[in-house]
């Protein structure tokens, strides 16, 4: 028996020699698993791009859950003879990487970016990006990640630079990118524009306040920013509220600390009649739903709050803080008799998550993508819409999901998309940052030249913002494939069999790839998603800083082995649902992994000298349970219910070979009274099992399973369990 087994199992001396050898014949690779004849070209693809993480960032649990998942499907395929493709990448994270350079800058020199100018400070997030994306890599490839690195993509490089530039470029000349004056999400603190995802939502106390604009007003209202009515032009209330039908459409001139106002009374029904007094205050310039109600009743919308969160109106509260101001309004409604009441609530703050300073919703001059203007779709692989036809990027990105061209797991996920995407609305895609890809624009006077590069005559002056980090990685599917050149790659892999990613990214990126995929290449992005949920402590508790519960995953990889690491997160974990982990779980799945190396052992050192030959034709009971629950799991794994999968694979080793036929072959081995015979056949019998049960258990727990194969004595057709042919 080979001497590595007399030893216990080392996982830390193990991973990095298996992952460095598996790196080394480069058979993660597609191509050159059908050069050595290890994937079928006729066969079907499985292809996948790796959603990209900060390149600056660690590894945390959530994103280790998905490096899992992702990479069991992946080794899956690639063992069922598939055409294999995983795309690795990482993201700019712009606003999180340039706010990180920025904060180490002003520490160390106490200087901002404006001191530096915006080459110097490029040049600084470049030297950073550079020096730290290696964390990331190596964290990836820690646990046991078999993406293709010869095709590994960073949304900043010169390839997806040159793909961005014609996206931007061709969206524009189709009439869907537009520059306009619209109601952004503004960070005071930052400086700049943040999607609805980059928001973070705090619950706070606040004050909710009634009382009315004056004396002669015939209608209360609430709030709790009494500060911003000074920007209302309108009262809506619900149409069908019998206590305010005398007086829809009567209009009002009075003055609101200081303010001249012209209030309208509407009804819209859009408004609750429970919440408050049942009326809403319309500030069309500081609120999202307000804006809309102006759209709809054609109403004015005065700016009342600057880029600095500061009070830029008449009067008193002129150049005073929103909190400053709204303890003056209030002090002013007291003085009046105007204030009804004032009580304690909880309400969601809006935060930026990167800067933490509180999101003031106002009207900017930027960058937008218009979702429900009709463009000429010239090619169209989606049912339901056709070659030529006219269609909104709306409609189309309802349509795919509608016509189950793409099929999104969990019928509550499908649910989600179509909502979203029935309410969203014009995407603003302009960021007031410098580093990311700058927008492809460029002013003279009154002219203005779009092109994938600078105009050649003097005068022009680039736009100064750059796009939305979403921009870049929404086109991730097929610039990671070369377009906009049509490849072999692009003609071969999309569109793509899978995406996986946490449920809270489904509105934000999911939703941006069928729209940008659509758009530009007439085709779905991907055929199915897969949405995995958060990973929390074992009492059920988010892991946060706060809590002090946070779990490491690269810490528990270098104390148990990064096998148990991989099983504890999919062990139990449904698609879509939340997952628990511990200490405790994962070193139970250690002892897993020392269960399988103990199983190998007693295999080994009771088929010493016997050769096996895994085309024999023998079966019996045993056997044909195990290929009845790893045909069951195989069926499991086929419908993403990889956590039935596990749990089957797990059972069969641990309890039915281990405990049972392991305990029973005893019976036929030391008996000096059996044939050899008979022993031969309990040999054949553990050594097939063993077998058999490495190469299902594989995508699970890749290292241990490699290590033990790497060092088993039957003759191997291929140099690695990775490329073994999955059991059937």
């Amino acid at each position: 028996m080979n001497e590595r087994f007399l030893k216990p199992y080392d996982p830390v001396e193990t991973e990095t020699r298996i992952y460095e050898a598996w790196e080394q014949s480069q058979l993660f690779n597609p191509d050159v698993n059908l050069e050595k004849g290890y994937a079928n070209a006729d066969a079907p693809v499985f292809s996948i791009v790796l959603p990209p993480p900060n390149v600056t960032g660690i590894l945390h649990m959530g994103s280790a859950l998905m490096i899992v998942i992702e990479d069991i499907f992946v080794r899956f395929s690639r063992m069922k003879g598939m055409r294999t493709l995983w795309i690795p990448g990482t993201d700019s994270a712009a606003i999180a990487t340039q706010t990180r350079v920025e904060k180490d800058i002003q520490k160390a020199e106490n200087l901002s970016r404006h001191d530096l100018g915006r080459e110097e400070l490029l040049k600084r997030i470049d030297s950073f990006v550079e020096s730290s994306k290696s964390t990331i890599i190596s964290q990836i490839k820690g646990m046991g990640a078999s993406v293709d690195w010869s095709r590994y993509a960073y949304t900043m490089d010169e390839a997806r630079y040159k793909a961005v530039m014609e996206a931007f470029v061709r969206m524009y000349e189709a009439g869907l990118i537009y520059r306009g004056n619209r109601i952004v999400n503004w960070d005071p603190k930052g400086q700049t524009t943040i999607s609805d995802d980059e928001i973070v939502y705090e619950e706070r106390e606040a004050k909710l306040y009634t009382f009315k604009y004056s004396k002669d007003f015939p209608i209360s209202i609430s709030t709790t920013r009494p500060e911003t009515k000074v920007g209302d032009t309108a009262v809506a209330v619900h149409p069908d509220d019998a206590r305010y039908q005398q007086f829809i459409g009567q209009e009002f001139d009075l003055t609101f600390c200081d303010v001249p106002l012209h209030i309208k009374i509407i009804a819209d029904r859009e408004v609750d009649p429970e919440f408050g007094t049942g009326a809403l205050g319309v500030t069309p310039a500081h609120s999202h739903i307000d804006w809309m109600i102006a759209d709809r009743h054609g109403l004015s919308r005065p700016q009342v709050i600057n880029e600095y969160a500061k009070m830029e109106v008449g009067g008193r509260l002129n150049g005073k803080k929103v909190n400053e101001a709204r303890e003056m309004v209030v002090a002013w409604l007291q003085e009046e008799g105007l204030l009804e009441k004032e009580e304690k609530i909880s309400q969601n703050i809006s935060t930026a998550e990167r800067t933490g300073g509180i999101i003031e919703p106002l009207p900017k001059l930027q960058w937008f993508i218009d979702v429900n203007k009709d463009f000429t779709m010239e090619h169209s692989e989606i049912p339901g819409i056709k070659s030529g036809s006219s269609v909104s990027l709306k409609h189309m990105m309802r349509q795919a999901v509608e016509s189950e061209e793409i099929n999104i797991l969990g019928e509550g996920f499908r649910k989600t998309y179509l909502h979203w995407v029935n309410n969203l609305r014009d995407w603003c895609i302009s960021r007031q940052i410098w580093f990311g890809h700058r927008i492809p624009v460029w002013y003279r006077g009154d002219e203005i030249y779009v092109g994938v590069k600078a105009p050649t005559d003097e005068g022009w002056q680039q736009d100064s913002d750059v796009l939305d980090t979403w921009f870049s990685s929404a086109l991730w599917t097929f610039t990671t494939l070369g377009w906009p050149a049509i490849t072999p790659d692009l003609k071969t892999y999309h569109p793509t069999t899978l995406i996986e990613t946490g449920y809270d990214i489904l509105p934000f990126w999911v939703s941006r790839m069928i729209m940008m995929s659509g758009f530009f290449l007439g085709q779905i992005p991907f055929k199915t998603v897969y949405l995995h949920g958060l990973v929390r402590d074992a009492q059920g508790r988010k892991i946060s800083k706060s809590l002090g519960n946070n779990i490491d995953p690269v810490d528990m990889a270098k104390k148990y082995g990064t096998d148990a690491v991989r099983f504890s997160l999919i062990a139990g974990t449904a698609v879509g649902t939340d997952s628990k982990i511990s200490e405790d779980k994962i070193r139970g799945y250690k002892n897993f992994a020392n269960k399988l190396w103990n199983i190998t052992r007693f295999v080994l050192s009771n088929t010493e000298g016997f050769e096996y030959d895994p085309n024999r034709k023998y079966t019996d009971s045993d056997i044909e349970e195990m290929n009845s629950e790893f045909a069951a799991a195989t069926a499991e794994l086929e419908n993403w219910r990889l956590h039935n999968a596990s749990e089957r694979i797990y059972h069969y080793i641990w309890h039915s070979f281990a405990d049972r036929v392991i305990e029973e072959s005893k019976n036929t081995l030391f008996d000096e009274s059996a044939s050899e015979e008979k022993k031969d056949e309990v040999r054949w019998k553990l050594y097939h099992l063993l077998s058999t049960s490495l190469k299902t258990l594989h995508p699970f727990m890749p290292f241990v399973t490699e290590e033990i194969w790497q060092n088993m004595p039957h003759k191997k057709e291929r140099p690695f369990l990775m490329v073994e042919t999955w059991p059937r």
